[in-house]
């Protein structure tokens, strides 16, 4: 078990590689107490630390949800304030998987965080991820799917491929 800070180990390299992460999620994984450290490494002045507790967050969501039941107020009050489209497309993501253990007051929230997302962003992962979790909810929420629709419409003129496809693939799948 190192003595590094997550902080420290998630630093340098190369912007695009994961560098360490996969070692902090695998000591998070072996010990829970550890995921607050991880957490708190959102904080960081570094956007690559940043760029990669995102992704360890998301690992460690996909292996035990239920570890962050008590971080779903945290990701509504102060992730979703952090500026930087890795945290914004982890977010749709992890909205996506806890929505289970969400409170309605909680669903109410991160639909408007993704909402306002999906209006406001133009990186092409953030909005990808961002249509994905909405069109899950709107399939359950007419006043959701209402509101998606002509979103979609201006997204499936994206130039970007990706973002055009999906949104088409999308509202197709909607109506």
């Amino acid at each position: 078990m190192t003595s590094e800070s997550f902080e420290k180990m998630l630093t340098g390299g190369h912007p695009n590689s994961l560098g360490r992460t996969i070692e902090v999620v695998d000591i998070v994984l072996a010990n829970s107490a550890r995921l607050s450290d991880l957490y708190n490494c959102y904080f960081s002045a570094d956007e690559i630390v940043r760029l990669r507790t995102s992704n360890a967050i998301k690992r460690i969501s996909l292996e035990n949800p239920e570890w962050l039941v008590p971080y779903i107020d945290k990701f509504i009050s102060e992730i979703s304030k952090i500026n930087q489209p890795s945290a914004q497309w982890t977010l749709a993501n992890l909205f996506q998987t806890l929505s289970i253990f969400m409170s309605e007051a909680q669903k109410t929230s991160a639909k408007k965080i993704l909402q306002d997302n999906l209006e406001n962003y133009t990186d092409w992962i953030v909005l990808n991820n961002t249509m994905d979790t909405l069109s899950k909810w709107a399939i359950k929420d007419s006043i959701l799917k209402e509101w998606l629709l002509p979103h979609l419409e201006i997204l499936a003129r994206d130039p970007r491929k990706s973002v055009a496809g999906r949104a088409k693939k999308i509202k197709t799948d909607l109506m």
